[in-house]
């Protein structure tokens, strides 16, 4: 090579390095892998979550005085109390067209959420049939669009709560089956809603009942049961084991950071149920002591997998690698239209955090409340419509959704 072109190799090889040198600012679709490490804080953080609201509402643990402390831990202002005037959406009270502003269904769901043993579902279910007993109109059309605006109304009030969102819809799809073409008039159809309606309510409210006498023969005496967090599910399960004499002992997790484990242990103990305490980090060290897991599920998505309180899926996990059984309690109202293939592929529901120091506003907070188990980590769901196979699950969601 002459010294001509060693000259121009020197000069590209230059110009080349001077171009990887130099920040690349074009827009692409691949994440920063040097992200900002000292990003500034959100101005507009997110909502707590209503789910956690209704949860400081209703156990005994969790106080509002600990809501709004956690809240300035993070930075929040404290949350104003949701009334029955307005939705989470903030587009105004929920008032059914035709009622010339006389009913609420938000205040309707609002009266029943004061029930403590009551799932907010069931609630909303609740709200919808008496929808239907107040509404005035006078075909099948506009009460079907009345009801379509009162369902998306409640699933508004906190669009992160999937069971909230899955017993309106298949409250919809179960009283709207009939057809207004079976009967002579309008008032005849609007009575078979009506009945349908406070069926479907019936059954949603006996669906705790039933899922604990179906899960009882695997409950055996001598069993260790490893619980996570607070579910009333699997609290109606182990006191009717209690109640049928069972010996067996629960490993019950704090369930940080609202302490809901907490409460479970008590229940647990005023039943005379032998009862361990853990932190939330020594479930891989006491799993050896558990012959199975017992968890709850805010939502049952089509592939079988859970969506319940952030840790459940670690906890799967442990169990998965130690070879112990991971049973699901969860009502049939819970079973929702999603699919996700990731942690990150469902809408965020916050949670405030008390640390109990003060944080520094560069320290990002990790608030998310819920976490997504996969359906090979599951070994049975225990539901009102009988104890399924998470690969059932997508079976009976087409039937409760035709």
């Amino acid at each position: 090579m002459n010294s001509s072109s060693s000259s121009r190799a020197v000069s590209n090889l230059g110009r080349l390095l001077g171009c990887l040198q130099t920040p690349f600012t074009m827009s692409h679709p691949f994440p920063n892998p040097n992200p900002n490490p000292n990003p500034k804080p959100n101005p507009n953080p997110a909502a707590v979550s209503a789910y956690y609201q209704t949860r400081a509402a209703h156990h005994a643990v969790v106080t509002t005085d600990w809501l709004a402390q956690a809240q300035a831990a993070v930075g929040f202002p404290p949350s104003s109390p949701r009334d029955s005037s307005s939705s989470a959406s903030g587009k105004g009270a929920a008032v059914v067209p035709g009622d010339n502003g006389s009913f609420s269904v938000i205040a309707v769901f609002n009266e029943w959420r004061k029930q403590p043993d009551l799932a907010e579902a069931v609630a909303a279910i609740r709200a919808l049939a008496a929808v239907i007993r107040s509404s005035e109109a006078t075909t099948m059309m506009e009460l079907e669009i009345e009801l379509k605006k009162a369902s998306d109304c409640l699933k508004s009030w906190d669009a992160t709560s999937i069971s909230l969102t899955a017993g309106c819809d298949l409250f919809m799809r179960y009283v709207t089956r009939t057809s207004a073409l079976e009967y002579e008039d309008f008032n005849s159809a609007k009575s078979r809603l009506i009945e349908r309606a406070e069926k479907f309510g019936e059954i949603s409210q006996k669906a705790r009942r039933i899922i604990a006498m179906l899960s009882q023969d695997f409950i055996f005496d001598g069993c260790t049961i490893l619980v996570h967090g607070f579910s009333r599910v699997v609290l109606e399960v182990l006191k009717t084991a209690a109640q049928n004499k069972k010996l067996f002992r629960v490993l019950c997790t704090e369930g940080r950071p609202d302490r809901t484990g907490l409460r479970l242990s008590n229940e647990l103990a005023k039943l005379d149920v032998p009862v361990k305490l853990l932190i939330d980090s020594a479930v891989a060290y006491t799993m050896d002591e558990a012959d199975m897991v017992l968890v709850g599920a805010d939502g049952v998505v089509e592939s079988g997998g859970i969506i319940n309180m952030m840790g459940t899926y670690q906890i799967a996990l442990v169990a998965h690698g130690m070879s112990k059984p991971v049973y699901v309690a969860a009502e049939s109202y819970k079973f929702a239209r999603l699919y996700p293939l990731d942690q990150k592929d469902m809408a965020p529901a916050l949670r405030p955090i008390d640390f109990g120091v003060p944080i520094p506003s560069k320290v990002e907070v990790e608030m998310s409340a819920r976490d997504y188990t996969p359906p090979q980590y599951l070994t049975l769901l225990f539901t009102d419509l009988g104890v399924l196979t998470p690969s059932v699950v997508s079976n009976e969601l087409i039937q409760l959704y035709l």
